[in-house]
């Protein structure tokens, strides 16, 4: 037994849920998400509760039915409250500034760099090295926290670079500190 397939989803007040054949529509305050479900597990909705069971007894079904939970009760959660990351700018220079639809960003290179923000996502910038990052979708918005980190991983030396706000850097001594 799935100790995490076999909860109960609660389904918030003004989240509304339909299920097509086997897609998935949630629909909330925030917005609305689909999902395709896999045919290896079957959805209930009994008032106010989505459940999660096995479609049969095989190996890949009960992980599929824990799967389909996290990502359903993910789609809920992101309908009602929505997911946010927060990345800092650390580095003298480093800066970062929304224009439109771009995340325009100077990182030391010899040229500023263009992120387009993908639809469904709200980036915003504070004091130029705060970015937050927000969506109802908890993979798109990790996912594009992480293709913006990607431009300048924080390095070990200085601590210069894009990190997530909760990520702690280890930092090494360098030649000069061995004496």
């Amino acid at each position: 037994m799935s100790r995490i397939g076999s909860r109960p989803i609660r389904i918030e007040e003004g989240v509304k849920v339909g299920l097509e054949g086997s897609v998935l529509k949630i629909i909330g305050p925030k917005g609305e998400l689909t999902q395709e479900v896999s045919g290896r597990v079957k959805l209930r909705i009994d008032n106010k509760e989505i459940i999660v069971d096995r479609a049969d007894e095989d190996r890949k079904a009960k992980a599929f039915q824990g799967l389909s939970r996290s990502l359903i009760a993910n789609m809920v959660e992101g309908v009602t409250k929505g997911f946010s990351k927060t990345l800092n700018i650390v580095g003298v220079g480093y800066r970062a500034e929304v224009k439109g639809d771009m995340l325009h960003l100077t990182l030391g290179y010899s040229h500023p760099i263009e992120f387009r923000i993908p639809k469904g996502i709200n980036v915003r910038v504070d004091k130029q090295v705060k970015i937050t990052i927000e969506g109802m979708d908890k993979q798109l918005v990790g996912e594009t926290a992480a293709k913006i980190r990607a431009f300048r991983k924080p390095e070990p030396y200085k601590g210069k670079g894009i990190l997530y706000s909760d990520e702690k850097i280890r930092r090494k001594i360098g030649k000069a500190g061995i004496k």
